[in-house]
């Protein structure tokens, strides 16, 4: 068979060898998993329940692209407390936020059309990107957030459809990008006349800290699409995300998502809508991070205690994962896959499939979300105790490409 040139390159997106590191004997911080035991189970049965027996006879039924109204009103009321200015018909429903992702692709890039990526940066991303043939240009992220200058040095002397970022505990890395840098951003896309697609499902994941205003907040011309995705805080099977973008660009991604997939679930659109009337969304949330941040801290104060000296890694306020990175040239998925999957059960996200196009192969990400506290600290000792092996070892360290 011949496939579409399109597909060469997502068939290598590492997607696949996430899931497959996360199998039942292994301990696993690969996968950006939730706890489930934070899942509101019995909520959302009652819920959905409701939903049946609400007397409703168009719950079945084919129903709007764009989306149940009353959650589109429920999550743009959210928005707007945050200080981000959302009327309900700003908003499209998406099958989580990685339909956003690719939708925004599709209206956007034709192959060889140049997009801004974060270096590392979401690895499901590039796998939706990839199938739109773009040239990818990576800016390396700093402590606060992508680096500003070498972005101006890239739009003034390339051609850029969109930037695309995760503010907001970046995966992989977990990092917040100042408020400065989102002012920064908007007046180079204003300047450059360029899109910025804004990822940011973590924003309600913060440990500590204060939240910074969204950059969709701080768009001026309606050049920022923001995705937000009810994954990590209710349930990732849910499949169910939002989509926020000024009328005319909105027009073209709901007709967009008519010709993909009609519309989401029009029962859990019912559903969550229902748990939103029911519950307190906020007092769950609370729950999550006060959870989260025990989970994270725990897995701080074990790479503290077991880490070798060579290794650096950061304490993020919020989100899903911890960045790991070793001397240049160690190669963290040869590491794994050679070693400490076969001889620990333990596995990450190599930086390999982190990168568009440069490959560093000398970090991972670690998920401190799923695992429990014992799995954190057992896990994080032997990942350690390997480490340290290896660095003596130089069958393990290989120049990077």
């Amino acid at each position: 068979m011949k496939f579409a040139k399109r597909t060469q390159k997502t068939g290598k997106s590492g997607l696949e060898d996430l899931f497959a590191a996360s199998g039942p004997n292994v301990i696993s911080f690969a996968g950006g998993y939730p706890d489930r035991s934070l899942f509101p189970t019995q909520q959302l049965n009652r819920a959905f329940k409701h939903s049946f027996t609400s007397g409703d006879t168009e719950l079945l039924q084919y129903a709007s692209t764009q989306g149940y109204l009353p959650l589109r009103e429920k999550i743009a009321a959210r928005l707007r407390a945050t200080g981000m200015p959302t009327r309900a018909t700003d908003i499209m429903m998406t099958q989580g936020a990685q339909q956003g992702i690719d939708l925004v692709a599709r209206l956007m890039l034709d192959p060889g059309d140049g997009l801004v990526v974060e270096a590392p940066t979401y690895l499901g991303a590039l796998a939706a990107f990839n199938a739109y043939q773009p040239t990818y240009y990576e800016v390396p992220m700093q402590d606060d957030g992508i680096d500003i200058n070498a972005l101006q040095r890239v739009l003034m002397s390339r051609s850029v459809k969109f930037i695309y970022t995760v503010p907001d505990f970046q995966n992989p890395t977990g990092i917040v990008m100042s408020l400065a840098k989102r002012k920064a951003m908007i007046r180079l896309a204003n300047q450059y006349d360029v899109m910025i697609l804004e990822d940011n499902p973590y924003r309600d994941l913060r440990y500590d800290g204060k939240p910074l205003p969204t950059i969709k907040s701080l768009d001026t011309e309606g050049r920022v699409i923001y995705l937000g995705s009810f994954s990590k805080i209710l349930s990732p099977s849910l499949r169910m995300g939002w989509l926020v973008a000024a009328p005319k660009l909105l027009k073209e991604l709901i007709a967009l998502k008519g010709g993909s997939d009609l519309e989401s679930s029009n029962l859990t659109m019912h559903g969550i809508n229902d748990y939103m009337e029911e519950n307190d969304l906020d007092a769950h949330i609370k729950q999550i991070q006060d959870r989260y941040r025990e989970k994270k801290d725990a897995m701080v104060a074990a790479m503290t205690r077991y880490m070798p000296a060579e290794a650096h890694f950061n304490n993020p306020d919020g989100g899903f994962f911890l960045w790991l990175t070793m001397p240049a040239g160690f190669d963290m998925g040869a590491f794994m896959k050679q070693h400490l999957l076969p001889e620990n059960n333990i596995s990450y996200v190599p930086s390999a499939n982190l990168y568009a196009t440069s490959a560093q192969v000398n970090g991972a990400r670690l998920n401190f979300t799923g695992p429990t506290l014992d799995q954190i600290d057992t896990g994080i000792k032997a990942l350690g105790d390997a480490l340290k092996l290896a660095l003596h070892q130089p069958t393990l360290v290989a120049e990077q490409a």
